[in-house]
């Protein structure tokens, strides 16, 4: 290795001239001594001098893994030495590894060299460029200089300096995924991974991965959807990326429009629709619903058939030789129009003309005399009958003169208290009626111009007390008895509500009526006092359907509130029953269109109404958060909201509720959007109870319009250091059709949060619920997570809930006493105005008059539908003021100059409580 020089004693650090000299020398002194060893030079070896080297094999760039050195090599022809130099400094020679051999073609020597450098070596160098060696090659003639290898320590980073990010993308859209892989030496190679499976952009022309390490898809498709990695790789170790999930969905698009519906209307006024489906193509993978309404209406106006009626009949015609004579009229008075049905009858009509003689058919003298002895029988039976009659008609005439019982005409009547009332024959009827008793703890006055004054001094001692005038004796002894045997049924009801598939309150009402209460739901059903006949008792029950609801609306429609059934379904009641059902609808006619939907015995639902329907079948009254309908039959109901506009908002309740996870470092936070109905709440608390959850702020009031805009619900304002929750999880998003089309199924979103010790115990964050581009609701959760330091968040119930069934005067917030004589005095029809409906004016009944038209007492219903309203309040007050209302309007529009009339005394009612 290098023994040449060595054993020579030629030294070799010196500079390039003087070694040039001596290597040169050295050689020629070789070549001197192998002359005396050998008798001649190899044939192979030139006489003249030989060439430069010429380097075979030129070191390369090296990259040290870990600790593991590397080697250089160099190989020249021909060449007498070669040497490593690194970094402008020779290597010592103790360093190079030296192979020499023979050309076989040439007869020239050749030279391998090789060095070792180790990562100690490399990390040692601090010069301005990277670590290099190169090799040189003397000959003869001079030397020769190889490449520059470099030498670098490899490695690779652990992070990546962008992950790619997860996309949502329209169908047919451009995704593009970035990814810069960590720093390393070399740089690393970067592969995309599809759900753990190579992609080769080379098999897809949709895809390239050659543009700076980003995945391209030129057009998404369906397929592409999926969990997309980068992975990087060197010579030194392979990363991998955070997963990307790419989702590719269909926003919706419509159907086209179905043909015009007939008209509803048979007769008349009415409507015709078409609708369309989200069906081309439907939302998918999240896509956004179709914009827009899904049914459109018209208005229409159909023919109404008309029914053919007879003309007069025709003179008749002269008797024929048969002895008849006809008549004949025709179906055009008026002739049949629009499939309206023809006249029923004969159009042509004969008789005998001769009275039964025809002359044709006597043939001989018997038949003669025949004939004339049945009509001689005939005149004789009519004398007896006129006889008799005239001797009845005598008979009678002489009773009616000799009887002694002649009308008094003379008789007076004197009234006094104070009762006035208009109409002379109602102030002696009310005068002498019973219901007008004087009661120590009522006053009731009635002026002639209709003014009323009710005053209740104790609510409570009306009840305790039991006036003669006021109920029968044995009505009361019975509703006693029903109460007290139906205590232990409703406690039975109440305690199974937990295992049964509905709600269900039952009574026996009698014919002082009641109510019955679901608890905590705002369903509830009046009987009025008087619809069950008297000596009679029913049993009555209420139900709230709690499983999914048979009724499916059509396209945007919505199902506004809980089913709802009372019954017995074959039970009819003379008057109408009062049913109320909480809605969810932000209540507005030129948004919604309401109707009320009734079931048939065969499952199927049908139309009952819509509320702003003008009929006298049913009565629909549409409170902010109640309907309350006026029925004359029992059976399964339900309201359904069409949406008119893209305005119509519908009512969601946001409840949040909190509890430890079998981990006890995870704490799960589960939020519901639920109409706003206290059935609907209900349902969740109920189900939250079984879970272990608890309340952990107030409930809040979400308004979602029906604008096909998502909902979404985020968790903010995380302790940092305290609490994490999962990436990509803090924000969910919910389809606007998921939450619009429910169906009564409380929505509900979930996370998990954890604790990075166990002795964090309080939590404290925000809940944002917004509808994207529509109204948004935070609520602040402040709350323990142990059980036993958690604050309980209250939701009230109203009292109903100790009380779902009250028979006699105790479900009626008006003495049944003062109910009569309001009936009495707005039944009566007045000129002036202050009858039955001015009382229904000022209680905001305004439309649909006619339905109360038709009842036996308007001012009853009416009454009826103001106990339904004000159930929970019993606001005696606004019922007092609507009357003194009535009695002020009167008083400016009256020419009433009597002063004997006194004036009513509202002052000294009102302070009366009512």
């Amino acid at each position: 290795m290098g023994g040449g020089a060595a054993r020579s004693g030629c030294p070799l650090r010196l500079n390039r001239r003087l070694l040039l000299l001596l290597l040169g020398l050295c050689s020629w002194t070789a070549a001197l001594r192998g002359n005396d060893n050998s008798e001649s030079l190899p044939e192979s070896i030139p006489s003249a001098p030989g060439t430069l080297p010429h380097f075979m094999e030129e070191p390369d760039d090296a990259y040290i893994i870990k600790s593991n050195p590397i080697v250089l090599r160099c190989k020249a022809m021909p060449a007498m030495q070669i040497f490593f130099k690194c970094n402008g400094e020779w290597v010592h020679q103790n360093e190079h590894v030296s192979e020499e051999s023979m050309d076989e073609t040439t007869g020239l020597k050749v030279r391998e060299v090789f060095i070792n450098v180790t990562r100690q070596q490399v990390e040692d160098f601090h010069g301005p460029e990277d670590y290099w060696c190169q090799c040189v090659a003397w000959s003869h003639l001079g030397t020769s200089k190889s490449r520059k290898a470099s030498v670098r320590i490899a490695y690779l980073r652990k992070n990546f300096e962008q992950d790619p990010q997860g996309k949502e993308v329209p169908i047919e859209g451009m995704i593009v995924l970035h990814c810069r892989p960590p720093e390393g030496v070399p740089a690393a190679e970067v592969e995309w991974l599809k759900n753990e499976e190579p992609i080769d952009s080379n098999l897809d022309e949709n895809i390239d991965t050659r543009a700076d390490h980003n995945l391209i898809i030129r057009q998404a498709r369906l397929s592409d959807s999926g969990n997309y990695t980068c992975m990087a790789a060197n010579i030194v170790a392979k990363r991998r990326s955070m997963s990307a999930t790419v989702v590719v969905y269909v926003n919706g698009g419509w159907s086209s429009w179905t043909e015009w519906s007939n008209c509803n209307a048979q007769c008349g006024r009415g409507w015709q629709k078409r609708s369309r489906t989200c069906t081309n193509p439907a939302p998918l993978n999240g896509g956004a619903f179709c914009e827009g309404m899904s049914v459109q209406k018209i208005t229409c106006t159909s023919l109404c058939p008309v029914d053919g009626n007879w003309e007069v009949w025709s003179e008749w015609s002269v008797c024929s030789p048969e002895c008849e004579h006809l008549r004949v009229r025709e179906c055009i008075a008026p002739p049949p129009r629009n499939g309206g049905k023809y006249c029923e009858g004969l159009s042509q009509e004969s008789e005998n003309c001769t009275e039964g003689l025809c002359i044709q058919d006597i043939e001989t003298a018997s038949d003669i005399a025949l004939y004339s002895g049945l009509g001689a029988a005939v005149i004789a039976v009519a004398v007896l009958v006129v006889g008799v009659t005239l001797y009845r008609r005598s008979q009678s005439n002489s009773l009616l003169l000799n009887s002694s019982m002649q009308p008094d005409l003379t008789v007076s009547r004197t009234y006094s208290g104070p009762i006035c009332l208009q109409d002379p024959m109602d102030k002696e009827l009310m005068t002498e009626s019973s219901l007008f008793n004087p009661l120590s703890d009522i006053k009731v006055k009635v002026q002639s111009s209709f003014m009323v004054s009710l005053g209740v001094t104790e609510r409570a001692e009306y009840h305790g007390k039991a006036h003669s005038g006021t109920f029968p004796h044995g009505n009361n002894r019975a509703f006693g008895t029903i109460q007290a045997r139906n205590k232990a049924t409703y406690i039975q009801n109440l305690s199974s509500l937990s295992t049964r598939s509905e709600l269900k309150t039952t009574a026996i009402f009698g014919h002082l009526g009641g109510r019955l209460v679901v608890p905590n739901t705002g369903v509830s059903l009046l009987v009025p006092h008087g619809a069950i006949p008297e000596e009679s008792s029913w049993e009555i029950y209420l139900a709230i359907t709690q499983k999914e609801s048979s009724l499916q609306p059509e396209g945007t429609d919505v199902l506004l509130g809980p089913e709802v059934t009372c019954g017995p379904s074959d039970l009819s009641v003379s008057t109408p029953f009062a049913l109320t059902i909480p809605h969810c609808a932000e209540v507005n006619s030129e948004h919604w269109n309401i109707h009320l939907k009734k079931r048939t015995p065969q499952g199927k639902w049908e139309e009952v109404m819509s509320v702003e329907e003008e009929t006298t079948s049913c009565y629909c009254l549409l409170d902010p958060y109640a309907c309350h309908i006026l029925l004359n039959s029992f059976g399964t109901y339900a309201l359904i909201g069409e949406p008119i506009s893209d305005c119509a908002v519908r009512q969601l309740k946001v409840a949040v509720f909190g509890c430890l996870s079998c981990n006890s470092l995870d704490y799960n936070l589960r939020v519901y959007c639920m109409d706003n109905t206290p059935c609907a709440f209900q349902e969740v608390v109920s189900d939250e109870r079984l879970q272990g959850g608890q309340l952990l702020e107030e409930p809040k009031l979400l308004h979602f319009k029906g604008n096909t805009f998502s909902l979404q619900i985020s968790v903010l304002d995380i302790p940092p250091f305290l609490w994490r929750i999962k990436p990509f999880t803090a924000c969910q998003e919910v389809p606007f059709s998921r939450v619009w089309c429910s169906s009564q199924q409380p929505l509900h979103c979930a996370f998990s949060l954890e604790r990075y010790t166990p002795a964090t115990t309080q939590l404290s964050c925000k809940i944002c619920v917004r509808q994207v581009k529509g109204h948004e609701q935070i609520l602040q959760i402040q709350t323990s997570i142990l059980e036993n330091e958690r604050e309980t968040v209250a939701f009230f119930a109203h009292e109903d809930s100790n009380f779902p069934a009250q028979m006699g005067p105790k479900a009626f917030k008006i003495p049944y006493s003062i109910r009569q004589r309001i009936c009495a005095t707005f039944d009566t029809p007045n000129a002036k105005g202050k009858d039955w409906q001015m009382l229904a004016q000022k209680n905001s009944i305004n439309r649909n008059l006619s339905y109360f038209a038709t009842q036996s007492s308007p001012s009853a219903v009416i009454l009826d539908l103001w106990e339904a309203r004000h159930q929970h309040d019993g606001d005696l007050d606004s019922l007092a003021c609507a009357l003194e209302e009535i009695g002020r309007t009167h008083s400016k529009i009256s020419d009433i100059t009597e002063t004997e009339i006194e004036e009513p005394d509202f002052n000294y009612s009102r302070q009366n409580g009512l």
